[in-house]
């Protein structure tokens, strides 16, 4: 990610900011020395550096653009621990921000802005009155107390409409994080056995994406054997694997912080039974049927209003439930998400579909009493005649599912 990138972005940020108004974003704090960094991704989309306890500042006053970052202040003394920090020249030559000065001048820097101020749009997450602030909130609690007339705004409800819609460089390093997860499912197929413990599965998993040069997950994998495929959040990955079981794997490996998510599952026997089978067989037919109504101007609402049904009638023919409205004993979900920089994307969950927009499509039918559980997931691209599966190439259908497996355990 470089400036060619970040410019066009910060350019439109600009453009969304009213006048007598700040985007003040943080990047993510350094926590110790011993564990691996990992970025605000609204910092990264703006600026493009993976450097830890930043701000980015671009403000709009009488339709003047302005902008600055603010980094840490190396150390000589500390180099021989930490390395040698981000000197301005570097940040400027990869992010394209001209002024760039250090961390302990922001205070001063804010203080003689503050009064021009009426908003400033931060990357605030959601408060919680049972948790403490985030670090933004703490940083900028001086200021607000300073200048009583501002008002602080969370930065996602501004950068929604930017993030949302990807680019083509965008949509590439999804693809990248979606093929090396297929290719992670695919190792699983050919090595997985009874008796392993399901953690052995993610190292599997872990090892293929390590080898692609990705160094983190889009989010904790879930690998789910059996009746803990009927947990929807499972993610503890430390029980056996029985041969009955049929495996649930709702896993996304992270390139360049943008996210796959995709739910692949598989009979470890080799061969679902007639009764796996048509569970399976039903969640997929509904999964399609989805995935064809996909295109600009739908709804999220209304592709779930069609999965209720779908789901509904599956149901009643697995003979699970008599009644319709008892659905959500075997399903407890909505059918989609945006996906992105963040695993659960900035888009909305009412949101209406334009063309970039990524999205997930994972119908399931969880059913604890006979320690099955089948979700299949999928990673749309909506395009503007339509849509497109980026993960197409991931094996789903029953048959190369079964026929791979079978291969592996060969």
């Amino acid at each position: 990610m470089n400036k060619e990138i970040t410019k066009p972005r910060r350019q439109q940020l600009f453009e969304l900011l009213e006048n007598d108004q700040m985007a003040v974003v943080f990047a993510n704090m350094e926590i110790d020395g011993i564990e691996k960094f990992s970025q605000d991704n609204n910092f990264l989309y703006l600026t493009g550096l993976q450097v830890p306890d930043a701000v980015y500042c671009l403000s709009k006053l009488k339709d003047k653009q302005q902008e600055m970052l603010f980094i840490q202040r190396g150390i000589p003394e500390r180099e021989v621990w930490d390395g040698k920090k981000m000197t301005p020249s570097d940040a400027t030559e990869i992010s394209g921000i001209e002024t760039v000065k250090f961390l302990d001048e922001f205070y001063g820097w804010m203080n003689m802005f503050g009064p021009s101020l009426q908003k400033i749009w931060s990357n605030l997450g959601s408060p919680s009155i049972n948790r403490p602030p985030c670090y933004p909130a703490f940083m900028l609690q001086p200021v607000k107390e300073t200048f009583s007339n501002l008002r602080l705004e969370n930065l996602n409800n501004l950068i929604r409409s930017l993030r949302t819609v990807k680019t083509e460089w965008e949509i590439k390093q999804m693809q990248t994080a979606i093929d090396l997860t297929g290719q992670g499912f695919l190792d699983v197929l050919a090595q997985a056995r009874g008796g392993m413990m399901e953690y052995e599965l993610e190292a599997i998993l872990h090892y293929r994406m390590q080898r692609g040069g990705v160094q983190k997950w889009g989010f904790a994998p879930i690998v789910a054997a059996g009746v803990n495929a009927a947990t929807l959040h499972y993610k503890q990955n430390n029980c056996l694997i029985n041969e009955q079981d049929v495996v649930l794997m709702d896993i996304g490996a992270s390139h360049l912080n943008y996210s796959a998510d995709i739910t692949r599952c598989f009979p470890v026997a080799g061969r679902f039974s007639p009764r796996q089978r048509d569970v399976y067989a039903a969640v997929l037919a509904v999964q399609k049927a989805v995935i064809e109504l996909i295109k600009p101007g739908i709804g999220l609402l209304q592709l779930n209003e069609k999965t209720n049904e779908l789901i509904q009638d599956a149901l009643l023919d697995l003979g699970l439930i008599r009644e319709r409205e008892e659905f959500r004993r075997y399903y407890m979900h909505s059918i989609s998400h945006h996906l992105g920089l963040d695993t659960h994307d900035l888009g909305l969950r009412d949101s209406v579909l334009e063309a970039g927009n990524v999205i997930t499509v994972e119908p399931g039918i969880y059913i604890p009493e006979e320690n099955l559980g089948i979700r299949i997931e999928d990673d749309i691209l909506v395009t503007v005649s339509g849509h497109e599966n980026l993960s197409h190439a991931i094996p789903k259908e029953t048959a190369d599912i079964e026929e791979l497996r079978q291969a592996g355990l060969a």
